[in-house]
């Protein structure tokens, strides 16, 4: 039994449910069977590129991909991409 934590954002498109028990053969599976797949996943069924996921703290990519076994605990952390800053606004020049 693996448990799949997910961050805020993700729980809250998964009804709410940051924490789910799952049984599963390999972390892919695991994640398929969320509620929230098809925002982890691709259209080619990739794991998209801004989704991070850790297996049992380590990063499932340095444990032999999604189709390792789930472990203990399964983390996704989605990494935080794209806006505006301050630097990209553009400048106006006083008169």
């Amino acid at each position: 039994m693996a448990v799949i934590l997910l961050p805020s954002l993700l729980a809250a498109e998964a009804g709410g449910r940051s924490r789910f028990e799952l049984e599963a053969p390999s972390v892919e599976s695991a994640l398929r069977q969320l509620p929230v797949a098809d925002l982890l996943f691709d259209e080619h069924g990739r794991l998209r590129s801004l989704v991070n996921v850790y297996v049992d703290g380590v990063d499932v990519r340095d444990r032999g991909g999604l189709a390792a076994p789930p472990g203990r605990e399964v983390r996704v952390v989605a990494a935080v991409a794209g806006g505006t800053g301050a630097c990209a606004r553009p400048r106006t020049r006083p008169a």
